[in-house]
């Protein structure tokens, strides 16, 4: 009996979008940006080299040369994404709002496609709540955090409160309780809402829970990152109970009624929290790892 299987009545696999990624060579969060992507859109995801220096801004400034840049997009052209979005927000942030222009120019040219940084999209999504004053939450040390404050204030926004953990390396692992003992702390002014930094950082889930908590918009950097380069391609991000997500949603989407509670995710109550500032015994620029 003739047991092969016959295939060519499914037509191949569906026709996808791309978008192309470029990540520091630290990046860890692959999985969490695929969960704002609808099934029709292809990440392509490729890395800057890795640099042996100390992390800092300095740091920052290397791993987003326009070189540096130049080099990914070329690589990812291959792939004919529609969009590139530079999922950095230090190495977006680190040059101010003309540095992080030149940035997109820089990879524009590059590949001739549409370009953007995940500082830029902060700004856009921003805008697009209409909000002009922030929460702030980040894993950096305080150097960092308060280049990303001059940034924010070069466009208008203003920093109500923040609070930040100190850390170099290993980001990725922070754990969701974290992030929220962090957003209780920063929001002690009159925000309009909070945005959590760094694309290293684990966010999704935590979005939710926060937004149900504290009542008002919560945006972060791999939401805002997947967000404003769906938005270019006209295609929307998915997910639930997000506010960002919810005011851009396309016609055949209805919000939610109201934003439930949402519990940490399984077993993230077994990670030990980092502490929210960096001690002084602790030297702010020590580790390895950022972004």
């Amino acid at each position: 009996m003739d047991v092969s299987l016959e295939v060519s009545f499914l037509g191949g696999p569906a026709p996808q979008r791309g978008i192309g990624v470029v990540a520091p060579f630290d990046f860890a969060l692959d999985r969490e940006l695929w969960r704002w992507v609808p099934d029709d859109v292809s990440l392509r995801v490729t890395r800057t080299p890795y640099v042996p220096v100390e992390v800092s801004l300095d740091l920052a400034r290397l791993v987003s040369e326009h070189e540096t840049l130049a080099n990914a997009v070329r690589a990812l052209s291959v792939s004919e994404p529609e969009v590139v979005a530079y999922a950095c927000t230090s190495g977006s942030f680190v040059g101010g709002l003309a540095g992080e222009r030149a940035m997109c120019e820089a990879m524009a040219q590059a590949g001739d496609v549409a370009s953007l940084t995940t500082s830029g999209a902060l700004l856009e999504a921003l805008e697009e709540l209409g909000v002009g004053r922030i929460a702030l939450v980040t894993p950096y040390t305080e150097s960092v955090t308060g280049a990303l404050e001059e940034y924010l204030g070069e466009a208008g926004v203003a920093v109500t409160g923040r609070a930040f953990l100190g850390l170099t390396r290993h980001i990725w692992k922070v754990p969701y309780r974290s992030v929220v003992d962090m957003a209780r702390q920063a929001v002690v002014g009159a925000a309009d809402a909070l945005f959590i930094s760094c694309t290293n950082l684990p966010t999704y889930d935590a979005i939710p829970q926060l937004e149900a908590e504290l009542r008002m918009p919560v945006v972060s950097a791999n939401q805002v990152t997947m967000w404003a380069a769906l938005r270019r391609i006209g295609v929307y991000s998915v997910g639930s109970y997000q506010a960002l997500l919810m005011a851009t949603a396309g016609p055949h989407e209805e919000p939610p009624p109201s934003l439930p509670q949402v519990p940490p995710a399984p077993g993230s109550a077994q990670l030990a929290p980092p502490p929210v500032q960096p001690s002084a015994a602790q030297p702010e620029e020590q580790q390895e790892g950022w972004t």
